[in-house]
């Protein structure tokens, strides 16, 4: 089989290398490499792994230059025909890799392949199953909170915190668009990648253990703004036009819900900033969009075949009560995790 490249992004994450490194360095069954693109990292996470894990190939980027750019730079660098990426605060368990490749061996129709990404702190919740997409433009991780996933099977596409790609695909549909920074690009991706025919297969047999948020902290202003202004963009580049059209008041509607919701949690005014910063600059995304549709494969209603339906404003307060549930626990003084040494 075809030798992969781990793909792993770190700024600052000295940290999270020390936990989750050794079980990357771990995996079994499968020939890889792992190449680490550091964005200027000051902590020590470069002496780190030139003491420790010498195998593994550091990529020194000038500053951070965000989740996606720092992605590029290991395509850029590596010529293998699967890539599969991993956060550097997820675990994955020893037969994950070799999971995702057997499953792109058996099968070749599929472009793009998802983890089952559990919480770290209780790996009997589901952080992801892959990524669902709505008609409102509304993506998610497929059941997140849940204790059961089912089997393998086809979803969206992979959240890129624990996913295996074709390089073939970023070939054709492009790489990670680089102005996201981060937050989304692996749906604005895995979106692309579908018009174009690219599908994405759910591999259940593949684990990873995730902690959620840990390098950009949930509900924070700097997350808060790029999912705000990554989400626009998202929309605005990929949403087939007739559809887009027609549904723009829905989207509307349920966007400016999410807003005031948002506030009220982190009250902080960054999610509004990030919408305006994308209108804002609105014609980039559209001139994008020209491109990613003359490349485009499926028609209008194979793609609406694709989405989930219209949630009710309930059913998107629970999806998103469940996350914040989990990370309560998590959060929370009693957890395991927060108690302090005695």
């Amino acid at each position: 089989m075809s030798r992969i490249t781990v793909a792993i992004v770190n700024f600052n994450g000295r940290h999270l290398l020390e936990r989750h490194l050794p079980a990357v360095v771990a995996q079994r069954g499968v020939d890889f490499d792992i190449v680490l693109a550091d964005g200027g990292s000051s902590d020590g996470s470069r002496e780190l792994l030139q003491s420790e894990y010498p195998a593994v190939r550091v990529l020194p980027l000038e500053g951070n230059p965000g989740f996606a750019a720092a992605n590029n730079r290991i395509l850029e660098a590596t010529t293998t025909p699967l890539i599969a990426l991993l956060n550097n605060d997820a675990s994955p368990e020893p037969g994950w890799l070799a999971a995702l490749q057997s499953a792109a061996a058996d099968h070749p129709e599929f472009g793009m392949f998802a983890s089952r990404m559990v919480f770290h702190h209780d790996p009997a919740v589901i952080n992801s199953a892959g990524i669902s997409l709505d008609r409102a433009g509304i993506a998610w991780d497929r059941h997140v909170g849940r204790r059961d996933t089912g089997p393998t099977g086809e979803v969206f596409g992979p959240s890129a915190g624990a996913a295996l790609y074709r390089r073939k695909l970023f070939e054709e549909v492009g790489d990670f668009d680089e102005s996201f920074f981060a937050y989304l690009e692996d749906v604005d991706l895995a979106w692309r990648a579908r018009l174009a025919g690219w599908r994405c297969l759910y591999v259940a047999e593949a684990t990873v253990r995730h902690e959620h948020s840990a390098t950009g902290a949930e509900g924070s202003p700097f997350k808060n703004f790029h999912l705000g202004r990554n989400k626009v963009w998202t929309i605005l580049k990929n949403y087939p036009l007739p559809q887009l059209l027609y549904l723009a008041p829905l989207i509307a509607l349920y966007d400016l819900a999410a807003i005031p919701l948002t506030l009220l949690r982190s009250r902080d005014p960054a999610i509004l900033r990030g919408r305006l910063a994308a209108l804002w600059h609105w014609r980039t995304a559209w001139r994008q969009r020209r491109r990613i549709h003359s490349r485009r494969h499926i028609s209008g209603s194979e793609f609406r075949r694709l989405t989930d339906g219209f949630q009710s404003p309930l059913g998107l307060y629970r999806r998103y009560r469940d996350l914040h549930r989990v990370l309560a626990v998590r959060d929370s003084p009693e957890s395991p995790g927060n108690t302090p040494p005695l």
